[in-house]
């Protein structure tokens, strides 16, 4: 028997011990998935490509509720370009107060096809004060649209499946990805390998940076498959700006893996990618739709069969915080933003503006973004912001070498793209118009993720 001052030391040393959320013998999954594709005529890609003109296929947003690790843990993945800032609060406020949990726990992630949404209250709410011609989103459906998914979520809850088992597979994704950045017949480093590049000398070199496995993180009940996290990292898009709203070759292949396994839901997010296309493998042209979601498919499929089970032992959820600088400069000030806001000569410069604008006003009132992860202790999955470059995910992957990490981007899609330091040296002119932070991200973020996936 311990005396009183062994029991007070025992108590103390567990009282020292880090805050998590308890593991529980009973995980269980709750799972859904709601359509919601944007009305004929809305903006797409925020106003930077033709608006919707057909529906080549429904946009959904699919993810399940985990209970068993303290307050309720939410995964959603939706079919939109972006959620930004007072956007990506709304809808995870909306679903925290469905399941009553905080929105901190509400791992939200757009999958970035370009012939989607955008949403970003405040840059929309600036463009229509000023009688601007730009049109970022549509207010109403929006709200509508966050109402409706909250209402889903919560009717999830009804049905639940006990998680005995955890599954993780991966697989190499032939011809998907390559990188932006390559190197020309001259030497010259090169940033202008697009999501369809025409020029065959482009598609020609080097693959250059990419993670070249697609993930698959599972959940069992026993020998039963419940829901499957898929990941891999590239932009989704293989021709757009047409005004055909689609969920792309990923949700394609995703569609695919679905009609294999009825009961299970197949969940697909877009990894850190604000830098990796499928330029290398796709001239633009439409019959690489259907190629492209078929090397996805086949890939699914291969870390489906290599995917190993092992009994759930542990969870726990935490978050961490970045605090990303507004970019300054030339064009970047408020007054510069406003002006072009009011004075673009075209509607998608004025929206660009209002974009720019609604991050400087976020970053102004001192909200920085959530780092969120979810441990299983041999498996991780985590949320990036924005379109944060590959080399961001494989910094992830090198801090848990043993363990299996799924790494999303496009989490809160405010920042744009966040770069990596090399980016700013060699001037990748993609950062001319669809980044806002300064130089200096890559350490913030790379802190961040050192911190938030610390082995516990």
């Amino acid at each position: 028997m311990l005396t009183r001052r062994e029991a007070l030391v025992a108590a103390a040393a567990l009282t020292s011990l880090p805050r998590l959320s308890a593991a529980s013998p009973e995980l269980t999954l709750s799972t859904f998935s709601i359509e919601v594709t944007c009305p004929i005529g809305h903006p797409c890609m925020g106003g930077g490509i033709a608006p919707a003109k057909e529906i080549l296929d429904p946009l959904f947003a699919n993810g399940f509720v985990l209970r068993g690790a303290g307050k309720p843990v939410v995964l959603i993945a939706v079919d939109w370009c972006e959620i930004r800032n007072g956007a990506y609060e709304a809808w995870r406020t909306a679903i925290a107060n469905a399941v009553e949990t905080d929105p901190v726990r509400v791992i939200l992630s757009s999958l970035h096809q370009h012939d989607t949404p955008i949403a970003d209250l405040e840059a929309e709410e600036l463009l229509r004060k000023h009688k601007a011609a730009g049109s970022i989103c549509d207010l109403d459906f929006h709200a509508k649209t966050v109402e409706r998914v909250a209402k889903e979520v919560k009717k999830s809850l009804a049905i639940f499946h006990t998680i005995t088992h955890i599954g993780t597979g991966k697989a190499t994704v032939e011809k998907v990805a390559s990188n932006r950045r390559f190197t020309d017949a001259a030497g010259i480093v090169r940033y202008t390998r697009m999501s369809a590049s025409r020029d065959a000398a482009i598609r020609d070199a080097e693959v250059g940076t990419i993670d070249p496995e697609l993930k698959t993180l599972s959940f069992w009940n026993g020998d039963t498959p419940i829901a499957a996290v898929s990941a891999y990292a590239t932009h989704p898009m293989s021709f757009y700006g047409r005004g055909g709203v689609t969920a792309d070759f990923v949700g394609l292949a995703r569609k695919r893996r679905q009609a294999e396994t009825p009961g299970c839901l197949q969940i697909y997010l877009s990894g850190c990618s604000g830098n990796v296309t499928a330029g290398k493998y796709n001239d633009g042209s439409p019959d690489n739709r259907p190629a492209l979601a078929d090397r996805m498919f086949k890939a699914m499929t291969a870390a489906w069969k290599e995917t190993k089970k092992s009994a759930f032992k542990q969870v726990s959820f935490r978050s961490e915080t970045i605090s990303l600088e507004a970019r300054t400069g030339k064009g970047f000030t408020e007054d510069d933003l406003l002006a072009r806001v009011k004075a673009d000569p075209k509607p998608f410069g004025q929206c660009l503006a209002a974009l720019g604008w609604s991050w400087l006003k976020r970053v102004q009132t001192g909200r920085k973004i959530d780092l969120p992860v979810l441990d299983f202790g041999d498996a991780a999955l985590t949320l990036l912001p924005a379109e944060a470059y590959v080399e961001f995910q494989l910094f992830a992957q090198q801090q848990r070498p043993n363990d299996f990490v799924i790494t999303s981007g496009y989490g809160e899609c405010g920042p744009g793209y966040i770069p990596i330091e090399r980016a700013w040296k060699e001037n990748d002119g993609n950062l001319s118009d669809w980044c806002w932070v300064n130089p200096g991200s890559e350490d913030r973020v790379n802190a961040t993720i050192r911190k938030a996936l610390r082995t516990l």
